[in-house]
């Protein structure tokens, strides 16, 4: 009889949550330009230690009030901030969701902050953390500087940096024109991620707690 580790997140990346975002924007600058969309997923890990895809959640935000809306941002991306389709709400009540689930996340699996998982990542925990800063919200779940690339990653596993040119590398189908949707990006993010993370421990690079101890039960 032995002890079951059920923490494999918390012990997989030493005390850290990783949360997959992606957020399309208005701009380069995160304390000017608004923030007209955010993607996220969480993350799960079974018992023999594959990381999976857990919850996707999807905000269109309002442009905070005097934010920069750039012509050439909209030209790239394709939103419309101003239509009313879009259902979009205050970038405050987008935060303040957020950080509530993924403050959730953090009790369920014992970990003491979460991690922004992104693609060229320093762009996405930049705006996050802008707009948790102007809207005063404590709590804030997020590592304020430690993050993990997903091009980096990428770069090292497949010798690809750019998203879509990584994920078929990887097997994964990339539909460029889904490509700039926070929600596509996030998945596709999410898809690279734990593929990489999974083939690391294929080659033996880190196995879960349980299949450690049962290795060394059977090493007995």
């Amino acid at each position: 009889m032995y002890y079951i580790n059920k923490n494999f997140i918390k012990d997989r990346f030493r005390n850290f949550y990783p949360v997959v975002i992606d957020v399309e924007t208005a701009g380069f600058d995160p304390f000017t330009d608004a923030i007209l969309e955010i993607g996220l997923i969480t993350l799960k890990m079974n018992i023999n230690g594959w990381l999976k895809k857990d919850e996707i959640l999807h905000f269109n935000i309002k442009p905070f009030k005097g934010s920069i809306i750039k012509p050439s941002a909209l030209a790239f991306n394709g939103i419309d901030p101003m239509n009313p389709s879009r259902k979009a709400i205050q970038e405050i009540n987008a935060i303040e969701t957020i950080f509530k689930i993924i403050n959730k996340k953090l009790d369920l699996n014992k970990c003491s902050k979460a991690i922004i998982v992104g693609h060229n990542v320093t762009f996405d925990h930049s705006f996050i953390m802008a707009a948790a800063a102007r809207s005063f919200i404590k709590n804030n779940p997020f590592h304020p500087f430690t993050t993990f690339d997903t091009a980096t990653l990428s770069g090292l596993a497949v010798g690809e940096t750019v998203l879509a040119k990584a994920c078929e590398a990887l097997g994964l189908i990339f539909d460029n024109k889904k490509a700039h949707s926070a929600v596509y990006d996030t998945i596709q993010t999410a898809n690279l991620f734990c593929i990489i993370i999974n083939k690391w421990k294929e080659l033996g690079g880190w196995s879960s707690p349980v299949v450690k101890r049962k290795k060394n039960i059977l090493n007995i």
